[in-house]
C-alpha cells in the first residue's frame, strides 16, 4: 500500500492546500493530512478546530485520514507506515525552505522521500496568514477558501471584536 502524510499547520485549510490534497490522494492508496500541533506556535483556530474543519471539507475523500501530530514529520510518518511526504510549493520563495525540510528529513529518515506538488497558479498566491489578514479586515476570502472555512473564520474574528 502506498502511503503519504501530508503534513501542515492548516490554519486554516484554504483552495492551495485543497489542490495539493485532491491531486495526491489520486497518487496514494492512502493520505493522511496532518495536523502539526508546535507549542511554539499560537495558531487562530486550535487543534481540535482545524480537524473538524479538515473532516468537513474533506468528507468526501474515500482515501484522505485527517490526524494531528507533535514532534518531527519524519517519524510520525513512519509511525504511519508511509513511504512519502507531500508538501506544496507555490512560488519560488517557498522553495529554500522546502529543500532544507527536504534534506534535515533525508538526513533523519533515509527510508522516507519527500515529494513536492506545485500548486495551480490561480492559488499560488494563497497563505494561511494571508487568509486570515483579509478575513480580519472583513475582506472578501470566497475564493481563497472553503464557505464553511470563511465562516468559520469571520465567526472566529467577530467573536473576538465583541
Amino acid at each position: 500500500m502506498r502511503i503519504a502524510v501530508y503534513p501542515g499547520s492548516f490554519d486554516p485549510i484554504h483552495y492551495g492546500h485543497l489542490d495539493i490534497i485532491e491531486r495526491a490522494s489520486v497518487l496514494y492508496d492512502k493520505l493522511v493530512v496532518a495536523v502539526a500541533t508546535n507549542p511554539k506556535k499560537k495558531p487562530l483556530f486550535d487543534t481540535q478546530e482545524r480537524i473538524e474543519l479538515l473532516k468537513m471539507v474533506l468528507k468526501d475523500f474515500d482515501n484522505v485520514y485527517i490526524e494531528s501530530f507533535e514532534g518531527l514529520t519524519v517519524n510520525y510518518a513512519l509511525k504511519q507506515g508511509a513511504q512519502v511526504v507531500v508538501r506544496g510549493l507555490r512560488a519560488i520563495t517557498d522553495f529554500e525552505n522546502e529543500f532544507v525540510f527536504a534534506l534535515t528529513n533525508k538526513k533523519l529518515e533515509p527510508r522516507v522521500e519527500t515529494i513536492y506538488l506545485m500548486t495551480r497558479s490561480e492559488y499560488s498566491f494563497i497563505s494561511s496568514s494571508g487568509v486570515k489578514e483579509v478575513a480580519y479586515y472583513g475582506g472578501n476570502i470566497s475564493d481563497m477558501v472553503p464557505s464553511i472555512v470563511a465562516d468559520k473564520l469571520h465567526q472566529k474574528y467577530d467573536d473576538a471584536l465583541k
